[in-house]
């Protein structure tokens, strides 16, 4: 007997449109489920078959079947019909052959109809995951605008060509405030086929949003004169970009500055004020550094190891404090961009150097061993003694970690201080403030 429901026809071609999934495959998840009513409630009443249901792709008109194999002596009654009975309904079955038995269909009712519905939804979210899948897994990398839709504890839910994304909490800038129905641009970092979640997550804060932004608002690098070569971020707060111009008459950081700062501007504004550094890539590795630690100007760049990548960058003593930056942000991002350990020492401090190894600095006066171990810890108490939870004992543990005086501290960062016995984050960023306060004014 055939199941005939024009309505559920109608509703699954329009969940196949709605979905943008193939009608076939939402037609072969209603004969499965089929399958499976017909086996709950066959199986209630002890008959345990092969059963097969087809759906006629014109009419919407079901039917279920019993598939039993035709053998000279039945032994499972349930998948097997003798030869004489299956010539009694069909004069063409020889053994071996599959005879296909049609069911009544009528009592299954309501377990047809659920189980329907819960083998089609299941089947319908995972052919949406697998085309959402297929849709996004080539565009990693693309920057796309996606509306705000809600807001979840850990992340905030995006919709991007009628897709829900996920920009996770820490993946946002920290200036970044949202309203429900505002449109912002992000980065799709990845696309995961069996996430729980929003299967495509997007950032903000990935490097590949401002190589893209530069893109966008820079025709010299759309059209391939200007190359960006490099790029990190602390995103937010600063970022380094590397150019290289392929037409020599082209002045690529003129370019990506744009007139009067119009086009850095623009991607300053959508990345809430971060400051970007452009700098002129070079192929001379000494020139590269140079430029890198812009704004501030070296003197000369001398390569300690190539193998270890190591250098020593040697500028002026009041361009010292500019060359490392704020908690030595400027020469992390410069030794990211080069992938060169970069260590920067002023004018005077190499003068000085000089001059002990000349024998032409006074020696100092020597102390006493008591002294001697006592000076650090003294010196770190006297100049940062005011610091809220700093005590004598942490001084005592960052001199024997070799952070002797406040100096010793202007270029650590707060990952480095955290190693430290007793040192916590909040102490870390104390101390790292008050040693910039001290020497920046």
């Amino acid at each position: 007997m055939a199941i005939v429901a024009t309505t559920f026809f109608d509703s699954v071609k329009m969940i196949a449109a709605e979905k943008g999934i193939p009608e076939e495959e939402v037609f072969r998840a209603v004969e499965e489920s089929l399958v499976k009513a017909a086996e709950k409630y066959f199986q209630g009443m002890d008959f345990y078959g092969n059963f097969q249901a087809q759906m006629d792709r014109e009419t919407g008109e079901f039917h279920v079947y019993a598939l039993k194999q035709v053998v000279q002596e039945v032994e499972e009654e349930d998948l097997e019909i003798s030869l004489v009975e299956a010539q009694a309904l069909n004069p063409d079955a020889a053994e071996g052959d599959t005879l296909w038995l049609p069911q009544d269909t009528a009592q299954l009712g309501r377990i047809a109809a659920q189980a329907a519905k819960q083998v089609l939804v299941q089947k319908v979210r995972e052919a949406e995951r697998d085309r959402i899948f297929n849709d996004f897994a080539d565009r990693i990398g693309e920057v796309v605008v996606g509306e705000v839709k809600r807001f979840e504890k850990s992340a905030i839910i995006l919709e991007v060509d009628r897709v829900e994304t996920m920009l996770k909490r820490n993946e946002a800038l920290r200036g970044d405030r949202f309203d429900k129905g505002q449109r912002i641009k992000v980065v799709i970092i990845a696309v995961d086929r069996s996430a729980k979640d929003p299967q495509v997550q997007v950032s903000r804060t990935d490097p590949r949003l401002l190589v893209k932004l530069f893109d966008q608002e820079v025709p010299e690098i759309h059209d391939g004169t200007v190359v960006i070569r490099s790029c990190v971020r602390e995103a937010g707060d600063r970022a380094k970009v590397a150019v290289q111009s392929i037409d020599p008459d082209v002045d690529p950081v003129g370019a990506c500055v744009g007139l009067k700062g119009s086009r850095v501007q623009a991607i300053i504004r959508e990345l809430k004020n971060e400051k970007i550094d452009i700098v002129r890539y070079d192929d001379d590795p000494s020139r590269f550094i140079a430029n890198a630690l812009n704004p501030a100007k070296a003197l000369r760049v001398n390569i300690l190891d190539p193998e270890t990548r190591r250098v020593e960058v040697v500028v002026d003593d009041d361009q010292l404090s500019i060359a490392i930056g704020k908690r030595g942000q400027n020469v992390r991002l410069a030794a990211k961009l080069t992938g060169w350990n970069i260590d920067v020492r002023s004018e005077g401090e190499k003068r000085r150097e000089a001059e002990i190894a000349m024998g032409v600095a006074l020696p100092e006066v020597p102390m006493g061993e008591a002294e001697e171990a006592a000076a650090p810890v003294s010196t770190l108490a006297a100049e940062l003694g005011e610091v809220e939870g700093f005590s004598e004992e942490m001084a005592q543990r960052l001199a024997e970690a070799g952070y002797v005086d406040a100096k010793s501290l202007y270029t650590v960062t707060a990952e480095q201080l955290l190693g430290v016995e007793g040192m916590d984050q909040e102490l870390a960023f104390r101390l790292i403030d008050a040693v910039h306060e001290r020497f920046d004014g």
